[in-house]
């Protein structure tokens, strides 16, 4: 997938590594706009057709953790935190957050923009075409092809990883998949290394399909392995 044309959105306080960093996209094909602060963020995000978000989380007016979901409100594009911050909990808080990835600086222009590239496959990505679409399992049913996921008759809503995520575990068809297959079709290859994210986002689905998240009925962890769906 090509960088070309790509829009993206830039939220950095730092003057000289924004600067640079805009500098180096545009050299790269990228159309970007940039924000110094929280407030601009969410304007530029409200007005404009965006492809990628690059998020600093230190910035003057707000906490870029925070600004995450106000960003979501009014953007489906992906995002993708650039942050000095390297403490496992600071990660876990900005995906918990509903970040799509984090990059920890300082790095490489050539790992940002593999990283761009990845987000931007999963972001446009056609759904599995699973033999079986619709996946039924005691009052769960999770149907692909309308991108639909039920609970007692009642809809559930997930957030796009969530639900790429569950899709990937239907294609087990109840049968274990590794934390390295889950984390290769939802994150892509260059996350294979990356199981915090599989923890975070299984916690999370199993606080909206689970009555009991501790004792989960569809939603199996084979420790060490992976996880499967339930087949019965």
């Amino acid at each position: 997938m090509s960088n070309i044309g790509l829009q993206v959105l830039l939220v950095e306080d730092d003057d000289h590594i924004r600067i640079s960093l805009m500098t180096t996209l545009k050299e790269k094909g990228l159309v970007v706009s940039a924000a110094s602060n929280g407030n601009q963020a969410f304007r530029i995000a409200s007005e404009s057709q965006l492809d990628v978000v690059l998020l600093d989380l230190g910035l003057p007016d707000t906490d870029g953790v925070s600004l995450i979901p106000l960003l979501q409100s009014v953007t489906r594009a992906p995002i993708l935190v650039i942050s000095a911050r390297d403490q496992e909990h600071q990660k876990v808080a900005a995906l918990d957050a509903g970040a799509d990835d984090y990059l920890t600086k300082p790095f490489g222009m050539d790992e940002l923009l593999a990283r761009i590239r990845s987000m931007r496959r999963r972001a446009t990505r056609i759904p599995p075409s699973n033999d079986e679409v619709r996946y039924e399992v005691g009052d769960l049913v999770i149907d692909i092809s309308r991108h639909q996921v039920l609970l007692d008759n009642q809809p559930i809503h997930l957030t796009p990883v969530e639900f790429k995520l569950l899709a990937a575990l239907t294609k087990g068809h109840g049968k274990v998949i590794t934390h390295r297959q889950l984390l290769r079709e939802v994150w892509g290859p260059l996350h294979e290394e990356d199981s915090h994210y599989l923890r975070i986002y299984m916690r999370q689905l199993r606080g909206k399909l689970e009555a009991d998240p501790a004792q989960p009925r569809f939603l199996l962890t084979e420790p060490g392995v992976g996880y499967h769906l339930a087949s019965e």
